[in-house]
């Protein structure tokens, strides 16, 4: 029996919607082995972060490597990381073990508006970590960042992207392009053609972990020889019917989270 593998080196999410926690519902519920390398523990709920607790560089590593050398990783999801020093470590490792498929989720701020990435790992972000990337995906305020650019119409994404791709991503999904009100569109960029995955919109609040969900989905299913598009298409699939089913759940006081059971 062949067991498909996905690492995610992402940070801890208490409140178990988003994070490590979202990441390993998702694979265990696609059908592939789930392990986890923490960059970070946050204390987190529906609400919003109140502590974060960055993991040291060494252990980050000695997990990875725990992984890498025992198990090893059909593909690799890559979320929080926090600090200049980890987005350094993880591009090196990526590297180091020659990982083909790294999705990665630049994630930079929380859904509540914690800010999750320090100004000074941007630059890391952009010029160690995107060209590791199979694909990477930014939201809209990730990919200003990246960018260094405003982000007012399909023009200005589309343009946002290529930027992106140029940094050495192979692959660029910009998620949840706000500009149509009824569909909840994501834009993806492989370096000649653009492409727009559109599904209808779920009118609900409890949208916490959306994008950690949907990374480790495309991860997932890049596993099955899935083509990009497809991996994406069905990931994509995946979380619509997860906030299809958040959006009759009551979790939390605030944006409860997409990774509920069914």
């Amino acid at each position: 029996m062949v067991i498909k593998r996905v690492l995610t080196i992402a940070g801890s999410d208490s409140g178990g919607g988003a994070g490590i926690q979202a990441d390993l519902k998702a694979l265990e519920n696609i059908g592939v082995f789930g392990m986890s390398a923490l960059t970070a523990v946050t204390a987190q709920n529906t609400m919003g972060v109140t502590a974060i607790h960055q993991l040291p560089p060494e252990f980050v590593a000695a997990q990875i490597d725990a992984v890498m050398t025992d198990i090893g990783a059909d593909s690799v999801k890559v979320g929080m990381l926090g600090s200049q020093e980890v987005v350094a470590l993880v591009a090196d490792r990526l590297k180091a073990y020659q990982v083909a498929r790294a999705v990665i989720d630049p994630v930079m701020v929380a859904t509540t508006g914690a800010l999750l990435l320090r100004e000074d790992a941007v630059s890391a972000v952009r010029e160690k970590l995107a060209p590791c990337a199979f694909v990477i995906t930014p939201n809209l305020y990730e990919a200003e960042v990246m960018a260094g650019m405003k982000i007012k119409d399909e023009n200005d994404l589309q343009r946002a992207a290529r930027v992106i791709h140029d940094m050495g991503a192979a692959g660029v999904l910009i998620k949840g392009g706000h500009f149509r009100q009824e569909t909840a569109d994501d834009w993806f960029f492989d370096g000649r053609r653009h492409h727009c995955f559109s599904r209808e919109r779920v009118n609900t609040k409890n949208t916490h972990g959306t994008g950690c969900t949907l990374s480790s989905a495309i991860a997932a299913y890049l596993c099955f020889e899935e083509d990009t598009l497809t991996a994406i298409a069905r990931a994509k699939d995946y979380v619509h019917r997860k906030i299809r089913l958040a959006a009759a759940a009551s979790l939390g006081k605030g944006h409860g989270p997409v990774c509920v059971p069914g």
